[in-house]
């Protein structure tokens, strides 16, 4: 079964990159360019893994994980929060997010994270804090330590 991932961004060229990159991988992938429904299409599309852009226009990144993260229904979606604003990780704990991704990113890395995630889905992984890749200048982490 293809683990499904739905990723919420407002950029056009990077949902269509995160897309064709998850795709080629064997993902079932889905996508929104706005965060106006975001809950109901989580529960409709019931991803193992959700990608969200920190700041869209609608909702914020950080307030649908929390709201994601708060339900009895989804609180076990592994949630990346996604920005080409560094500094937001330093915010995040309140949100609840698994993991933090800034922009631009290494799509290599970026595939692995999201692989590592279904795997923590499945129950393959038990640690939830060992989880650290740095690449030139960035560092992709675990928002929950």
């Amino acid at each position: 079964m293809k683990n499904r991932v739905l990723i919420i961004d407002d950029d056009p060229t990077v949902l269509e990159m995160m897309e064709a990159a998850l795709k080629d991988e064997n993902f079932d992938v889905k996508t929104l360019s706005n965060s106006r429904n975001a809950v109901a299409e989580v529960m409709a599309f019931k991803p193992d893994v959700l990608l969200l852009d920190y700041l869209m226009g609608d909702i914020n990144g950080g307030e649908i994980c929390h709201q994601i993260k708060s339900s009895t229904f989804t609180s076990h979606i592994k949630v990346i929060i996604i920005s080409a604003y560094p500094r937001v990780f330093e915010s995040l704990g309140s949100y609840g997010c698994d993991f933090f991704i800034p922009k631009p990113f290494d799509l290599c890395n970026f595939i692995d994270t999201i692989k590592d995630c279904c795997k923590r889905y499945d129950g393959l992984i038990a640690g939830k804090d060992e989880f650290r890749i740095t690449t030139p200048g960035w560092l992709f982490a675990s928002c929950n330590p």
